[in-house]
C-alpha cells in the first residue's frame, strides 16, 4: 500500500555562534556576511530581469 505525504513541515533554528565559545568567529561571520550579499544582489538582479520582461 502507498503512503500519500500530504503536508511537510520542516522547521530550522539559526543561531549565531557566541563569541566565547568559537574564536575566531569575526572571520567566518564576515565570510558568511559577503555570501549573503552575494546571494541578495543575484536575487534583486533576476527580479530586475523579470520586471522588464
Amino acid at each position: 500500500m502507498p503512503v500519500e505525504i500530504r503536508e511537510l513541515v520542516i522547521r530550522a533554528t539559526v543561531g549565531a555562534p557566541r563569541a566565547a565559545e568559537a574564536p575566531g568567529t569575526d572571520a567566518h561571520e564576515q565570510e558568511l556576511e559577503e555570501i549573503v550579499t552575494m546571494c541578495v544582489e543575484q536575487v534583486l538582479e533576476i527580479l530586475r530581469r523579470e520586471k522588464e520582461r
